[in-house]
């Protein structure tokens, strides 16, 4: 049974940073491409940052320079480190792992919250 779970949101103020984590279970984690999606109310779920198994990094316009993505394979965990948060950045969380010719597994996700 393949699980994402997320951990880490919360109600920060403006310019403060979380971290956010996703420990994978029931998958080859170095097999996946890891990825962190967010969806704010009243809007689509967006891409934030993504890091292939083979090591490639990519990040939303909204976050380059602020977000920082990176996994770790002998915990099966992804991480976002989200430093500078505003109020833009409030959304829940989705941690994603996808891989050529297989489905895509997703997690329950994190609420983050950014107000003053």
């Amino acid at each position: 049974q393949v699980q994402l779970v997320e951990s880490g949101g919360g109600l920060v103020q403006p310019g403060e940073s979380l971290r956010l984590s996703c420990v994978a279970s029931g998958i080859m984690f170095n097999a996946y491409d890891m990825a962190w999606y967010r969806q704010a109310p009243g809007k689509q779920r967006e891409l934030v940052a993504s890091s292939t198994r083979i090591g490639r990094i990519n990040y939303a316009e909204s976050v380059k320079g602020r977000f920082t993505i990176s996994r770790d394979g002998a915990k099966n965990t992804v991480y976002l480190q989200m430093n500078s948060l505003q109020p833009e950045d409030t959304a829940v969380y989705y941690c994603n792992a996808d891989k050529l010719l297989a489905r895509p597994y997703w997690g329950q996700g994190t609420q983050v919250t950014v107000s003053s």
